[in-house]
């Protein structure tokens, strides 16, 4: 990372631009009473709050309302936070579901969200401080941003233009890009001559980049703001490759980000 400026800021969305925790929960509550049909479809008192506890382990969106069966059956803290993939699998298989069908449910009820009430579906996203200013900034700088997310691409772009921002479609690479993040890096740094920096609050997709041999030169982030624990914060602090990024750091020069 000797580059002063990157030639392209690549930008992961939840959690680094955007916090998105109150519709999370809202979207996945609609989705769990859609499978597993409570008798009561108001969520139990303090659901919200520990769903937002262990937002950190969940990668896509099919895991938001397993995660909420996971907290309504009980299971431990620890044990969703240390081993989440086999919570999530476990559950997926008792109840018979597949993930891609409650992803297409969830997706769904986001979609008539939308249609039918934008703007409270809107008013559920707070983008972080400073961060609608750091994007306008770099607006006609050499520097071209990139959304990489496992987020549909059509609510990035609904969220970044409430916000004034109109980035164009081929710089949203999201879910529908159907290929991990490290592969989508790949093909940004196509050129050798292009300097990369990506900003990422899940560490265990930074440290898979860090894992790929002719990702060398790419400059990861971990956004301390984001969806991450203290646990995962520490473990980067001595990290040669991965940097911890703060809020406003973020907002600052890139010289600031060393």
């Amino acid at each position: 990372m000797s580059a002063i400026a990157p030639t392209i800021l690549a930008l992961d969305f939840d959690g680094v631009l955007c916090d998105g925790l109150l519709e999370y929960f809202q979207t996945a509550w609609r989705t769990y009473c859609q499978i597993w049909t409570p008798e009561n479809a108001t969520p139990p008192e303090n659901l919200a709050e520990n769903f937002y506890l262990r937002r950190p382990v969940i990668e896509v969106g099919w895991e938001m309302p397993v995660a909420i069966r996971a907290l309504i059956l009980g299971i431990p803290e620890e044990k969703m936070l240390q081993d989440w993939s086999t919570v999530a699998r476990t559950i997926l298989a008792e109840d018979n579901l597949d993930a891609a069908d409650i992803a297409m449910k969830l997706d769904n009820i986001r979609d008539e969200w939308i249609a039918s009430d934008l703007e409270s579906w809107l008013a559920l996203h707070r983008f972080y401080p400073g961060v609608v200013e750091k994007l306008n900034s770099l607006q006609g700088t050499p520097v071209q941003i990139y959304i990489v997310t496992t987020k549909e691409g059509r609510f990035v772009r609904q969220l970044l233009q409430q916000q004034g921002i109109d980035l164009p479609e081929q710089f949203i690479l999201g879910k529908e890009n159907r290929r991990p993040k490290y592969e989508i890096l790949r093909e940004l740094i196509s050129d050798r001559t292009i300097s990369l920096w990506f900003v990422e609050d899940r560490l265990k997709t930074l440290q898979v980049v860090q894992q790929q041999p002719d990702l060398n030169d790419i400059g990861l982030y971990l956004a301390d703001w984001g969806y991450n624990t203290p646990q995962q914060r520490d473990a980067v602090r001595h990290n040669e490759r991965i940097k911890l990024l703060s809020l406003s750091q973020f907002a600052q020069d890139f010289s600031a980000w060393s």
